[in-house]
Protein backbone atom coordinates (compact mmCIF):
# COMPACT_ATOMS: atom_id res chain seq x y z
CA UNK A 1 0.00 0.00 0.00
CA UNK A 2 3.06 2.39 0.79
CA UNK A 3 4.54 1.73 -2.41
CA UNK A 4 1.00 2.60 -4.33
CA UNK A 5 1.18 6.10 -2.55
CA UNK A 6 4.75 6.46 -3.07
CA UNK A 7 4.06 6.53 -6.58
CA UNK A 8 1.18 8.65 -6.46
CA UNK A 9 3.01 11.00 -4.72
CA UNK A 10 6.38 11.45 -7.14
CA UNK A 11 3.83 11.16 -10.06
CA UNK A 12 1.77 14.16 -9.15
CA UNK A 13 5.25 15.85 -8.63
CA UNK A 14 6.38 15.81 -12.01
CA UNK A 15 5.01 18.01 -14.64
CA UNK A 16 5.63 16.82 -17.96
CA UNK A 17 5.11 18.95 -21.20
CA UNK A 18 2.10 18.03 -22.85
CA UNK A 19 1.81 18.15 -26.24
CA UNK A 20 -0.06 20.01 -28.11
CA UNK A 21 -1.35 21.78 -31.23
CA UNK A 22 -3.38 25.16 -32.86
CA UNK A 23 -3.93 25.41 -36.47
CA UNK A 24 -5.19 29.11 -37.59
CA UNK A 25 -4.90 31.50 -40.47
CA UNK A 26 -1.63 34.02 -40.20
CA UNK A 27 -2.19 37.64 -39.70
CA UNK A 28 1.30 38.90 -40.31
CA UNK A 29 4.57 36.73 -40.56
CA UNK A 30 7.78 38.25 -39.51
CA UNK A 31 10.68 36.43 -41.08
CA UNK A 32 13.86 38.61 -39.70
CA UNK A 33 12.37 38.28 -36.31
CA UNK A 34 10.72 34.40 -36.82
CA UNK A 35 6.98 35.59 -35.31
CA UNK A 36 4.07 35.03 -36.31
CA UNK A 37 0.79 36.46 -35.39
CA UNK A 38 -2.53 34.91 -36.05
CA UNK A 39 -5.53 36.24 -36.63
CA UNK A 40 -7.07 34.78 -33.04
CA UNK A 41 -3.99 37.23 -32.00
CA UNK A 42 -1.85 34.54 -30.77
CA UNK A 43 1.91 35.50 -31.34
CA UNK A 44 4.50 32.63 -32.26
CA UNK A 45 8.25 32.94 -31.99
CA UNK A 46 9.71 30.33 -34.04
CA UNK A 47 13.23 29.05 -32.81
CA UNK A 48 16.19 29.83 -35.52
CA UNK A 49 17.02 26.55 -35.80
CA UNK A 50 13.53 25.35 -37.33
CA UNK A 51 12.74 25.04 -41.06
CA UNK A 52 9.89 27.27 -42.17
CA UNK A 53 7.93 26.61 -45.52
CA UNK A 54 8.83 28.86 -47.96
CA UNK A 55 5.71 30.21 -49.19
CA UNK A 56 4.54 31.24 -45.50
CA UNK A 57 2.67 34.12 -45.46
CA UNK A 58 -0.30 36.41 -44.44
CA UNK A 59 -3.69 34.37 -45.25
CA UNK A 60 -1.73 31.12 -44.85
CA UNK A 61 -3.49 28.39 -43.06
CA UNK A 62 -1.09 26.62 -40.37
CA UNK A 63 -1.03 23.73 -37.77
CA UNK A 64 1.78 24.56 -34.97
CA UNK A 65 3.05 21.77 -32.97
CA UNK A 66 4.11 22.48 -29.59
CA UNK A 67 4.77 21.70 -25.92
CA UNK A 68 3.39 23.30 -23.17
CA UNK A 69 3.76 22.71 -19.32
CA UNK A 70 0.29 23.57 -18.47
CA UNK A 71 -0.56 26.48 -16.64
CA UNK A 72 3.51 27.70 -16.68
CA UNK A 73 2.74 27.96 -20.30
CA UNK A 74 5.08 27.60 -23.43
CA UNK A 75 7.84 25.05 -23.57
CA UNK A 76 9.06 25.06 -27.28
CA UNK A 77 7.46 24.78 -30.45
CA UNK A 78 8.24 21.44 -32.77
CA UNK A 79 7.45 22.30 -35.86
CA UNK A 80 5.09 24.70 -38.51
CA UNK A 81 3.25 23.17 -41.21
CA UNK A 82 1.32 24.96 -44.07
CA UNK A 83 -1.81 23.62 -45.07
CA UNK A 84 -3.85 24.10 -47.78
CA UNK A 85 -6.95 27.28 -47.15
CA UNK A 86 -10.40 25.88 -47.91
CA UNK A 87 -12.06 27.99 -50.63
CA UNK A 88 -15.26 28.99 -49.62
Amino acid sequence: MRSIVALLVAGSLATPALADQTEGLILSFDRVDRIIVLTDKTVWELPESMETPADLGRGGRVLIDFDSAGEDGLTAIESIERLAVALP
